[in-house]
């Protein structure tokens, strides 16, 4: 489905999909203090494997990623509900954060916050639920067109 001799689009591509993913990981890192976190951040990663599809292919872009999207999805809601389950064992409220800082070796004294755990199980969710999706259509459009 990609285009052969797309030079342009190609190049373009390699250099827009490095600069959303450097945003998707700002929105996600932030987004306890700030607008943003796991779903932003994970659909802004959606948007840069789109933009790879469009402009190469489906088997170009399975060739680079070699996760199961639908086991990506489900350990995702794994990890969000066992994160919102785990403070009801410390008699608090579902989806109770916790927060603290750690001594990291080379980070010095860095804040960590359980939402942070949860925002990477809401990531994860919607990455293989929306790859599974654009995927799965993708690969009906490419029987569709043979």
């Amino acid at each position: 489905m990609g285009l052969k001799n797309d030079v342009i689009l190609q190049t373009v591509t390699k250099v827009a999909v490095f600069i959303i993913l450097a945003f998707s990981i700002h929105l996600f890192i932030g987004g306890h203090h700030n607008p943003g976190g796991g779903f932003v951040g994970g659909l802004a990663v959606v948007s840069a494997f789109t933009l790879l599809l469009l402009a190469f292919d489906l088997k170009s872009l399975r060739a680079g990623l070699i996760i199961n999207f639908e086991i990506l999805a489900i350990v995702g809601v794994l990890i969000a509900v066992c994160t919102g389950m785990s403070s009801l064992l410390f008699n608090e409220p579902f989806l109770n954060q916790i927060f603290g800082t750690i001594n990291l070796p080379i980070l010095g004294e860095t804040e960590f916050a359980t939402a942070v755990i949860f925002d990477t199980g809401v990531a994860f969710a919607v990455l293989g639920t929306a790859l599974s999706i654009i995927t799965t259509i993708s690969e009906d459009i490419c029987k569709w067109r043979q």
